[in-house]
């Protein structure tokens, strides 16, 4: 008796899936529950199980696009192949190789011969047949080293034209300038084509959207990181062990943006048809860079939580995103959106909005600059930030007065334990 594998359901918007990779062979016997195949969707990927014990049939190959309830494989259920009978020999292969002539693989009298004789001797490769002519050397003065005698273009590069001998008491034509031959390039020169993945196609048709589809304009400020480097020199260690998760600088950027949202709230707001959608609540999407391209995992009711709460749910999230192991439900959704160039060198941009959100903010890198504090010029942290926002739903306004208590608030972390 054999079980149907079939595509199962991963969400709801989701309607088709790719296989990416089989983890089993056709054939291989499989213990029930044990994974046999990786799918990718435009926001996952994740494993098939096996149904049942017993022999794997496959029906679907790699890279096949595959609708939900498309059978994938079979299983033919029954007992595990002992050891024993996996390297026995049928008698049917025993006799094959005993009736094949013992000369087989000798090579023949005839496959040798000289390779004049065959059509192809003489004969120059198209790359070959251009050198030729750009040295003016006819094919037939050549002798090919390559498959029965044909030119290579090692052969023709490495040819010379014949010498012209001019008759005594005659004058020689004037000869005709040819053009030089192409100068050889050094160096591995190697292309390969890989196909598009489904995550992969995914951002590519988001971004553009979200670029033809909204008034997306960018507003930037910058922070003096001091304040919240000393205090987190001060109490990182009592914070990591106290809460067993070290103190970084997400916590501090998603504490000051939930404040910031919550006395602007267009910024946290959407557009859903002809309606602008407010929430009462803060989701902060944070953009993670993993292996098969950038996710956008989601902090739940972030403005409720502490700040060592975030930094364990961002290290969660984050180790999930990089093992491939993020549920449909924990990408989904989300408000507004943090991302975080500085950790990879970004000293400015602009980054593009996370659809249907209508705001992101973009953290970069922290460099010691001069700036003037008090008429005096003093060496400082600093990191300049920048929102992205869409016209259409928030004013100039708004989004320089969201940056602007963003900015407030992180020169000065007391506001984001005393809230004000």
């Amino acid at each position: 008796m054999s079980v149907e594998i079939k595509v199962p359901t991963v969400g709801e918007s989701i309607s088709e899936v790719i296989l990416s990779q089989w983890l089993k062979q056709d054939g291989d016997y499989v213990e029930m529950d044990e994974n046999i195949a990786e799918l990718e969707s435009d926001k996952a990927t994740f494993e098939l199980p096996a149904e049942r014990s017993g022999t794997l049939r496959i029906i679907a190959q790699e890279g096949d696009t595959l609708e939900i309830g498309a059978l994938v494989a079979t299983i033919e259920e029954g007992d595990a192949p002992s050891a024993a009978d996996s390297g026995k020999t049928t008698p049917q292969e025993t006799s094959e190789a005993a009736d094949s002539p013992q000369g087989e693989t000798e090579s023949k009298p005839t496959e040798s011969a000289d390779a004049s004789s065959s059509y192809a001797a003489g004969t120059a490769s198209p790359v070959a047949a251009k050198i030729l002519r750009e040295k003016g050397i006819d094919p037939a003065s050549v002798k090919g080293t390559g498959k029965d005698g044909r030119i290579t273009k090692e052969d023709a590069e490495n040819a010379e034209a014949p010498k012209a001998k001019a008759a005594e008491g005659t004058k020689s034509a004037p000869k005709q300038p040819t053009a030089a031959a192409p100068k050889a390039i050094s160096g591995s020169r190697n292309e390969r084509r890989e196909k598009l993945s489904s995550l992969r196609k995914t951002i590519a048709k988001r971004l553009v959207s979200v670029k033809n589809e909204t008034a997306m304009l960018t507003t930037f400020n910058e922070v003096n990181m001091k304040p919240i480097m000393d205090l987190r020199a001060k109490y990182k260690e009592i914070f990591k062990e106290k809460h067993g998760v070290g103190l970084g600088f997400m916590s501090f950027f998603t504490k000051a943006v939930c404040t910031a949202l919550k006395e602007w709230p267009a910024v946290n707001a959407r557009i859903d048809g002809e309606e602008i959608v407010y929430s009462d609540f803060v989701d902060v999407s944070i953009a993670v860079s993993a292996p098969k391209g950038l996710v956008v995992p989601v902090i739940r009711n972030a403005d409720s939580l502490s700040l060592h709460e975030i930094e364990k749910a961002v290290v969660e999230l984050a180790t999930k995103a990089r093992d491939g192991k993020l549920t449909i439900e924990e990408m989904t959704g989300g408000t507004f959106t943090i991302t975080n160039g500085g950790v990879f060198g970004s000293m400015m941009s602009t980054p593009i909005i996370n659809a249907p959100q209508s705001a992101i903010l973009g953290m970069h890198n922290i460099i010691e600059r001069p700036v003037a504090e008090n008429g005096q010029v003093v060496i400082r942290p600093m990191m300049y930030i920048a929102m992205s926002y869409d016209h259409r739903i928030i004013d100039g306004r708004e989004s320089v007065s969201f940056v602007v208590r963003v900015k407030q608030l992180l020169e000065d972390p007391a506001r984001l334990l005393l809230e004000v």
